[in-house]
């Protein structure tokens, strides 16, 4: 099930405030600033900085690669 458009419009990184990527196939949230994924459990963003998953670069550029291919939009405009 995808997250609410509302919910998404307001989603935003808890450590930089900038927008994230919703990567709905991947049950997660991308911040490509701080190379950080954010995992969707039951339908409810895990948005806590201690539970956000570390990227290195090769994932970090393969979420990059993805979110431009299939032209995914941030949560918000910055």
């Amino acid at each position: 099930m995808a997250l609410d458009q509302q919910l998404l419009d307001i989603l935003a990184c808890p450590e930089d405030k900038g927008p994230l990527f919703y990567l709905e196939d991947e049950q997660a949230l991308f911040n490509p600033r701080l190379k950080r994924r954010y995992r969707i459990e039951d339908d409810i963003p895990v948005m806590l900085i201690d539970e956000a998953e570390s990227l290195d670069e090769n994932e970090t550029q393969r979420l990059a690669t993805k979110i431009e291919a299939q032209s995914i939009k941030p949560t918000f405009s910055a």
